[in-house]
């Protein structure tokens, strides 16, 4: 029986998402006979895993520290398979400069803007507005602040020590349109999820709130739409060399036609309200199928 290491938690803003992403996994796991132990990750990970000497480890930490390469590199060191993808992979995902480069470089239409010094962007406008501000490397829409057109200035938060990201952002224009998210499996780009949402955009509240957002699956949308947002998540997820499990998420600008991707999240959330779930149910997977996939896909490759 393979044991699997279920870490989860860990200290960064996203830590409730994790623990609920790593409780469904780990029971989803137990469902397929695997021999789970579930590790609330804390700073003595690598003893704790030396001492449960697991087969693989399932990551379902979230954020950074656990999403940006840092826990994959420790794994790579410990020498335990694990899922999603490595370090490279991992740390230019969550680096939004880093991706946008990279992503321009394969094809890929992002939207116009650049990273700038706080102090600049609380100054004054940066680009003239309707604009989003988004920390460099965070996840779960924390820190993003949308500037609408006709704002007299950026919001006070960023220079009064409120706003706590970063001493640098990224400054992209706004996209108006549809919100997109398209999962990569391996090799396979799985379908198009639009979400729709009361609020003034998918933020946290949207994602992990009951009710907070609808997922309409499969997105109505042209047919040459939904392939080209498939093929784009497909090739976003081969460009940064990432593996197993990805989510795409892109703005579709039906008025200019235009798809422009905003961020590659290499370790989707896998809570009850997640998407990820949601499209491998619609491709006749169900949750625990999914978990198992993930398991016996897991590596050591940076």
């Amino acid at each position: 029986m393979k044991r699997v290491a279920v870490i989860a938690g860990g200290w960064s803003s996203e830590r409730p998402v994790s623990l609920s992403s790593g409780r469904g996994m780990a029971a989803a796991a137990r469902a397929r006979d695997y021999d789970v132990i579930e590790i609330d990750a804390d700073r003595d990970l690598a003893e704790r895993l030396r001492a449960c000497a697991p087969d693989v480890v399932l990551n379902a930490l979230h954020g950074p520290w656990g999403e940006d390469g840092c826990v994959q590199g420790l794994l790579e060191i410990l020498g335990i398979p694990y899922t999603h993808s490595g370090v490279l992979a991992s740390a230019l995902a969550m680096d939004k400069d880093k991706a946008r480069a990279i992503y321009a470089q394969h094809g890929l239409d992002i939207a116009e803007g650049g990273v700038f010094e706080l102090a600049d962007i609380a100054r004054d406008h940066v680009m003239a507005p309707p604009y989003v501000i988004k920390p460099i490397a965070e996840g779960s829409s924390f820190g993003v602040r949308i500037i609408p057109k006709g704002a007299n200035r950026p919001p006070k938060e960023l220079s009064d020590g409120t706003w706590s990201f970063g001493r640098r952002a990224l400054v992209e224009a706004f996209i108006p349109g549809r919100e997109l998210t398209v999962g990569v499996m391996g090799d396979r780009a799985m379908a198009v999820t639009e979400i729709t949402t009361l609020r003034e955009y998918y933020d946290y509240q949207a994602k992990y709130d009951a009710g907070g957002s609808r997922h309409v699956l499969p997105a109505a949308l042209p047919d040459r739409v939904t392939a080209a947002a498939l093929d784009a998540s497909l090739r976003a997820h081969t460009a940064l060399g990432c593996r197993g499990v990805t989510r795409s998420d892109f703005r579709y600008d039906e008025q200019a036609d235009r798809l422009v991707i905003l961020e590659t999240n290499t370790q989707p959330g896998m809570t009850p309200t997640s998407l990820i779930p949601e499209q491998a149910a619609y491709l006749g997977i169900d949750y625990p199928s999914l978990v198992s996939w993930m398991i016996e896909d897991a590596s050591c490759q940076r």
